[in-house]
């Protein structure tokens, strides 16, 4: 069966590609050596149609209902921070003292809603940074600034080196699904061996 060819153009969120899908495009990579890539780095809705992307990498339910949507995985978000933050103001012990705490979130997002089995919490959460950009929040969360909920996927590098550890291990947050989608279901080989690829990988850490 011949290899698939020629390049291959994805849209995908900024964050979740630097830090999470770069090492597995580099597997990608050296599996199919006929492949050229071209990727749009943005965390905005893709327009297909008008902009030349073969695939887009979206977190979250599609908003556009044209698109064809293949879920590749969901990730689950846990509730981290630095260990001389917690050294500093203390470690909650449930989830109704993160009102007490920095906490570095997106803007505009002012509760966060937090599982334990069948429990379910929500909680008010406010701190001195809100931002819409999860390489800062990791960033600052690093440098002591407060309590983060991010999938731990995303916080792999700080979790093997230490610079963050888990807050509440027992809760956390809603699942978030991650999609693949393309304009139209006939794709051609090397999108839908990108697609295929990344649903074997990601799915392991289902």
């Amino acid at each position: 069966m011949a290899q698939p060819s020629g390049t291959l153009r994805a849209s995908l969120p900024v964050d979740f590609a630097v830090t999470y899908l770069a090492p597995l495009i580099a597997e990608f990579a050296e599996l199919y050596p006929g492949i050229n890539f071209e990727f749009d780095l943005t965390p905005r809705k893709v327009d297909l149609i008008s902009e030349p992307s073969d695939v887009a990498i979206r977190m979250g339910e599609p908003e556009n209902s044209q698109l064809i949507a293949r879920k590749l995985a969901s990730l689950t978000a846990f509730l981290y921070a630095s260990p001389e933050y917690l050294e500093r103001y203390g470690t909650p012990s449930v989830p109704s003292e993160l009102e007490d705490h920095e906490c570095v979130g997106m803007l505009k997002i002012n509760s966060w809603t937090l599982h334990h089995g069948k429990e379910t919490q929500t909680v008010n959460v406010s701190g001195r940074f809100a931002l819409n950009n999860v390489g800062m929040i990791r960033r600052l969360a690093t440098l002591h600034q407060g309590i983060m909920l991010m999938p731990k996927e995303v916080v792999a590098d700080e979790l093997a080196t230490g610079s963050q550890v888990q807050v509440l291990p027992d809760w956390h947050g809603s699942p978030r699904a991650v999609y693949a989608l393309t304009e139209t279901r006939l794709i051609p080989a090397k999108v839908q061996r990108f697609i295929d690829f990344l649903r074997e990988r990601l799915s392991h850490h289902d």
